[in-house]
């Protein structure tokens, strides 16, 4: 059980796991962090967080552990900021998409990177923003990465996999690198081509009858589209470099199915479709 925790974010990620720490019982306190008073006011009122408070020093110097919530963007600054009030014994985490980043902003703001640093990343989200929009089930049955570095602690790497634990996920491991690499198939490509896909068509001369007539299928692809645009900018900043090489893998294989098209190639066009349904159904039937 974690006596008291430090949420630096409380929106969607941030005011979900305090939710659903407090429904189990996994937390004794829980501090939360932000530069407005009005959205901890809100996080407050609806049982969110026992506590709130706009100043930094006090949030992590009380905490026994402290997860940031926040953008990746500004998670250096955070770093940076908090570094001179963390006690030696806090157990500090992360809920960023990209992890190498995270790590490098780690070890800018520290002279050597705090024993109780394990990065971590909950796989689970909505297109929504905000405390409002948190629930304590968001964690059910997904899965969270955490990415240990070779300064981890064992009993902090401990302590942030029972916190996941507690809110009903499954817990896995992995090098930073690779989960990097990962996501930016898996998450990063698909929202990108969201954002892609729907500025395209907004900016066609027929956008409104495009949109007035697109069905559930256009719905379903293009609901990422309507995530944060300045926390996917970060994200695509942060890990532009796996991001960008599954960009041109995807390129090439597009600009196959045009030619398949072009040509009237009915048995390619089949082989793709067949493949990629075959793989869905497996992997996410």
């Amino acid at each position: 059980m974690i006596q008291r925790l430090a949420i630096l974010g409380v929106g969607l990620i941030g005011g979900s796991l305090a939710r659903a720490l407090k429904k189990v019982g996994h937390c004794q306190e829980i501090i939360g962090w932000g530069h407005q008073r009005d959205s901890l006011d809100k996080a407050l009122a609806l049982g969110v967080i026992d506590r709130a408070t706009t100043s930094l020093a006090e949030a992590v110097a009380e905490a026994d552990v402290v997860v940031l919530a926040t953008p990746v963007g500004v998670m250096a600054d955070l770093f940076k900021a908090m570094a001179p009030h963390l006690r030696a014994e806090t157990t500090v985490t992360d809920v960023g998409s990209t992890k190498g980043s995270v790590v490098e902003a780690a070890q800018a703001a520290f002279p050597v990177l705090p024993k109780g640093f394990v990065p971590g990343h909950p796989i689970a989200g909505t297109e929504k923003n905000g405390v409002e929009a948190s629930f304590a089930e968001l964690f059910q049955k997904r899965r969270v990465i955490i990415t240990p570095v070779a300064s981890s602690d064992r009993q902090a790497v401990a302590t942030v996999r029972a916190m996941w634990l507690a809110t009903g996920a499954e817990v896995v491991e992995m090098e930073v690198r690779h989960h990097d690499e990962v996501l930016a198939a898996t998450s990063h490509l698909p929202h990108v081509l969201a954002f892609a896909l729907v500025d395209s068509l907004a900016r066609m001369d027929t956008s409104e009858e495009i949109f007035k007539f697109a069905a559930g299928g256009f719905r379903d692809f293009t609901r990422i589209a309507s995530s944060d645009p300045t926390m996917w900018r970060d994200i695509c900043l942060a890990n532009d470099n796996a991001i960008v090489a599954v960009i041109d893998r995807f390129r090439e294989d597009l600009e196959m199915l045009r030619e398949a098209i072009k040509r009237d190639d009915s048995d390619k066009l089949l082989e793709v479709f067949g493949r990629a349904k075959r793989a869905r159904d497996k992997w996410c039937g």
